[in-house]
């Protein structure tokens, strides 16, 4: 078993037996579960809005060399450059060098999971550069040292009353405001900020090639002042946030945000195409982006995981997944967290390391059912088992275990022999690694060919 899998074990123990986390963390989807109905209304045909934003996906990934040159080609005809990172490591060490030569000493950074991956935030600290997170929910979790508990929601886990302790402690404001008197706080700290900073840094929440733009989708206004105040902007996105078209976004943009928060579209939506230009009084002088790989094309190379790459990351899968409500974000102890996280991370960072994700499911089905552009989740955590399997990431005694068992269900005799006591017995004293975060097998004290027999005795 692998460190993090023990930690796994560990956190989500303790989690699973939080009453009050579990109380606020469904208190709050909840309230998204409410929301969602009312913004699939805009919809004639659900299901065919999804169908059509599955196969633009489909033809985004398949295509995705070309639709990246693509990108780059028109990106760069307006003054755009672009940077390509094999790895977080490389991603970080380009934003360095940039930052080194705009002589940075402080950023602004709106939300962006990729960033959270690569660990941004702790490489430009340690280079003494002050990076402020401008979206209130990650603002919060920056002040309180915690990572984003939610791909969408990064403070879920937080009630009104934990938020308004947490300032009162960093930021010395009274202990009783209210949400509208603490955002108004950060609003005016935030504000300040903009105006300091020499470098901003965004995600992109789509990369549009035939234009040669990135899309940001916020509810704040943010991302758009991280990106036009400071004179440097750069961004930092996964490869895999490819459409082909502009006219994509009419379809994109209604779908992430219905399955994202519930609304029918976002409060600010945004497509970038480059630096200021001449005729333009607003924007930055110059912009980067930072195309990551960092282990998407081990994805990309398998045609059954390919599939993960159609993620538009509006986190309804985790809002549905049972384990998720029980555990949270954090006990997961990745980037990604919830069914997409599990399905993706093994394959980011290692399936020895990170197979017990995949494992970490009931297998209900629900996140497919939930998923705006009808990802098969459940048949990919499935498949990740199959691999773990075959890559040789078990032990012996379980693979020994599971050949015993095989011949026993294909063999009626040998499901027969012993009543239910002996079985119990032997079952749960030999399996000891199977039971121990489970509670016991209970075989039936008769076998079905007994039931039968005396259900049916004298008939036929």
């Amino acid at each position: 078993m692998s460190e993090n899998s023990k930690s796994f074990i560990s956190k989500t123990t303790i989690k699973a037996g939080d009453i009050e986390h579990r109380r606020k963390i469904n208190f709050n989807i909840g309230k998204y579960n409410a929301a969602v109905p009312k913004g699939k209304m805009q919809y004639a045909d659900l299901h065919l809005a999804r169908e059509r934003a599955k196969n633009i996906k489909w033809r985004a990934i398949e295509t995705l060399d070309q639709q990246l040159e693509e990108f780059e080609l028109n990106f760069s005809k307006r003054g755009g450059k672009v940077i390509w990172a094999e790895t977080g490591a490389q991603a970080i060490e380009e934003v360095l060098k940039i930052c080194k030569e705009k002589n940075c000493k402080s950023l602004v950074k709106s939300k962006s999971m990729v960033t959270e991956e690569i660990h941004l935030n702790k490489a430009l600290e340690e280079h003494g550069i002050e990076s402020i997170e401008t979206d209130l929910g990650e603002y919060i979790q920056q002040l309180d040292g915690e990572a984003p508990y939610h791909i969408v929601t990064p403070a879920m886990h937080k009630s009104k009353e934990d938020v308004a302790r947490l300032f009162n402690k960093k930021l010395g404001t009274p202990i009783n405001l209210t949400p509208e008197e603490l955002t108004q706080v950060a609003r005016n700290i935030l504000r300040e900020k903009y105006v300091q900073a020499e470098v901003g840094v965004t995600g992109a929440n789509f990369i549009i090639s035939d234009i040669g733009a990135i899309a940001v989708t916020e509810n704040e206004g943010n991302a758009r002042l991280s990106c036009a105040f400071p004179k440097t902007h750069i961004v930092i996105v996964g490869i895999e946030k490819m459409i082909p078209s502009l006219t994509d976004l009419g379809l994109f943009w209604p779908l992430l945000s219905t399955f994202g928060t519930g609304q029918r579209i976002t409060v600010y939506n945004t497509i970038v195409t480059g630096p200021r230009q001449e005729n333009e009084t607003d924007g930055p002088e110059e912009m980067y982006v930072i195309l990551l790989d960092n282990g998407r094309t081990n994805i990309l190379k398998n045609p059954k995981t390919r599939e993960s790459l159609y993620c538009i990351r509006c986190g309804a899968c985790l809002n549905a997944c049972p384990v998720y409500k029980n555990i949270g974000g954090h006990a997961y102890g990745t980037t990604y967290s919830g069914p997409i996280g599990s399905v993706i991370t093994p394959h980011l960072q290692g399936m020895e390391d990170f197979k017990h994700l995949s494992y970490a499911s009931s297998l209900c089905g629900n996140c497919t059912e939930v998923c705006a552009v009808k990802i098969n989740l459940h048949e990919l955590l499935l498949e990740n088992r199959h691999e773990s399997v075959e890559e040789g990431f078990t032990t012996y005694t379980e693979r020994m275990a599971w050949k015993l068992w095989k011949m026993a269900s294909m063999h009626r005799g040998m499901m027969n022999m012993g009543s239910g006591k002996l079985k119990n017995k032997v079952v749960n004293g030999l399996f000891k690694g199977w039971k121990e975060h489970r509670s016991d097998l209970d075989f039936s004290q008769k076998t079905f060919n007994q039931m039968w027999k005396e259900r049916f005795k004298g008939k036929g």
